[in-house]
């Protein structure tokens, strides 16, 4: 199986702007931001998509829960952020790498795209 995009950043073969690292996670600013705060936050264990989460998965997706709380404070998103996961092609998915993209800086509206 080929390397996605992500998998190519964790590994710096492409560079990025990272914001946030540690054993378990990734963090870097969105190269197209669709808010004046735009980071996606990837786990360093390939997972295609929410769909393809396991059970021995649990932990890791709390790691990444505090992790976006942790960011949101860095990112000094006080006055509220929004967190978005595509799945698949219809909810938009362009990369095959489970992703967090944490949205802030403005108000958010309702409803999404």
């Amino acid at each position: 199986m080929a390397k996605t995009l992500f998998q190519k950043i964790i590994d710096r073969e492409i560079p990025a702007e990272i914001v946030y690292e540690d054993e378990r996670c990734l963090a870097f600013h969105d190269v197209q931001p669709q808010a004046p705060t735009h980071v996606l936050l990837i786990p360093k264990k390939p997972i295609e998509s929410i769909d393809r989460i396991a059970e021995e998965d649990a932990d890791l997706l709390g790691h990444l829960w505090l992790t976006i709380g942790k960011l949101a404070s860095e990112l000094q998103l006080a006055g509220g952020y929004r967190v978005v996961i595509n799945c698949g092609d219809d909810g938009g998915q362009t990369v095959d790498h489970l992703h967090f993209h944490i949205l802030g800086g403005r108000a958010m509206t309702w409803p999404p795209g």
